[in-house]
């Protein structure tokens, strides 16, 4: 847990695949722990053949009972169906808007939003933010996307900073959104 917080939850992720891999992890969570998640992903990266959504979206039965069979991963049938039911409108909202990347941050109109947070107490499990897009994507048609998971998808993929205000990684992550880079990504994403 602690590499994760210290290394990757927070960080903007603009690459599709991370953000598919995010929306199975973080579906998949519902009423778990996330340490319990964390525990399996890397089984989760090799049943989900390197979240590759597209590879996702073509999973026929066969597949689908391998999953159910596969230990390593979280076996829950209704989990594991909306997975791959997912990726399948996961691409259609990239064939929509370029990148789910760039969907999910025109919610936000491109700007990190920036908890204030001086504990964790305060950090919210979901916010207004959070049920706008939960109520795009169930209208979509996505499963297991309430506003609780999306919320924890938007604080993992780094479009919200929930880190607390003394931690160092609040710090990193609010300098580094004055970086040429991630200036340049967010161009990107607003122009294709």
């Amino acid at each position: 847990m602690t590499s994760y917080h210290d290394e990757e939850w927070g960080f903007p992720a603009f690459n599709d695949r991370t953000q598919f891999e995010f929306l199975v992890l973080e579906s998949a969570q519902a009423g778990l722990s996330w340490n319990t998640v964390l525990k399996k992903r890397e089984a989760y990266r090799k049943a989900y053949r390197g979240f590759h959504p597209e590879q996702v979206a073509g999973f026929k039965d066969r597949e689908i009972e391998a999953l159910l069979l596969d230990k390593g991963i979280i076996r829950n049938k209704l989990k594991i169906e909306a997975s791959v039911h997912n990726a399948r409108l996961f691409l259609q909202v990239v064939e929509e808007w370029g990148s789910f990347t760039s969907y999910l941050w025109h919610f936000t109109e491109y700007t990190p939003v920036v908890g204030h947070w001086e504990s964790q107490d305060e950090i919210p499990a979901q916010t207004s933010l959070s049920q706008i897009i939960s109520r795009d994507m169930k209208k979509r048609g996505f499963r297991f996307m309430g506003p609780v998971i999306v919320y924890s998808h938007l604080q993992a993929v780094g479009i919200v900073n929930d880190h607390i205000r003394e931690c160092f990684r609040y710090k990193q992550l609010v300098d580094y959104y004055k970086s040429s880079h991630f200036i340049e990504e967010i161009k990107r994403l607003k122009c294709c």
